[in-house]
């Protein structure tokens, strides 16, 4: 084979590899080597509740309480989310709300818990929580330690199963995309211990589990962190996509 035309092969081979990697095929990619593969089944009139800190409250105006509202969803993953659930299942007659609001840690999630989950009676519940239990430790003055996230983590869903007995259970795991502005050396390897706790807290309350951190890095195999994420943590419009189509993944049928 003549060089120009082996260059050319090459070329062309390299191209198709990347052209084979899509963002659907990461996502299932990311869910096939986890260990925790469970899937949940809606029912008519589900009430599903996204609860979290600013990456699902992203936007959301907190003076609109009805669910399925734009405003109420935000601007991220949570409104590709409410969009994917409503558009896909029309006459089951869902209700999403998000109350994720920006800041939180887990104990904060705990002090409003009452009005902004067990009052609205969720089937489903998805958590994604964990980033600011250790990142305000570095910034904030924040003095909770692994050992506190697992022990608070426990106690609120202990909470809620003891109110909510048969509602199904949807855990994100907290990511970073590390040398994306706020996201450095300092971050690791204490993090990925959160990541850890989230997945062995999922696993203990019977839970679907998302890796986020693991489709975020594969994503990096299309396009780099500052493509994903804002600042290694708060996704952006790309980003947000991309976790929401994770979350629908875990809805069976």
């Amino acid at each position: 084979m003549k060089l120009d035309s082996r260059r050319d092969f090459l070329t062309k081979a390299v191209t198709a590899g990347l052209a084979a990697v899509t963002v659907p095929a990461i996502i299932t990619s990311a869910f096939a080597e986890s260990s925790l593969k469970k899937k949940v089944e809606l029912n008519e009139k589900d009430v599903i509740l996204l609860q979290g800190d600013s990456i699902t409250d992203w936007g959301r105006d907190k003076k609109q309480t009805v669910p399925n509202s734009s405003g109420a969803l935000g601007n991220g993953y949570a409104a590709v989310v409410g969009g994917g659930l409503l558009y896909k299942y029309p006459t089951k007659a869902l209700q999403v709300y998000n109350k994720g609001i920006s800041g939180n840690k887990v104990y904060q999630l705990a002090d409003r818990w009452n009005d902004d989950c067990l009052a609205l009676k969720p089937n489903v519940l998805s958590i994604l929580i964990g980033v600011n239990d250790f990142w305000h430790t570095l910034t904030g003055g924040y003095k909770g330690t692994i050992d506190t996230y697992r022990k608070d983590y426990a106690a609120l869903l202990d909470r809620t199963k003891q109110a909510l007995p048969d509602v199904k259970l949807i855990i994100g795991e907290p990511f970073a995309l590390k040398d994306v502005k706020a996201v450095d050396d300092k971050w690791y390897p204490t993090f990925d211990e959160y990541r850890v706790a989230a997945k062995e807290i999922a696993q203990q309350y019977n839970a679907v589990f998302i890796p986020y951190q693991s489709i975020f890095n594969k994503a990096l195999e299309l396009a780099p962190g500052s493509y994903w994420t804002t600042d290694g943590v708060h996704p952006s419009v790309a980003g947000a996509n991309l976790m929401g189509h994770a979350w629908l993944e875990t809805i069976k049928g």
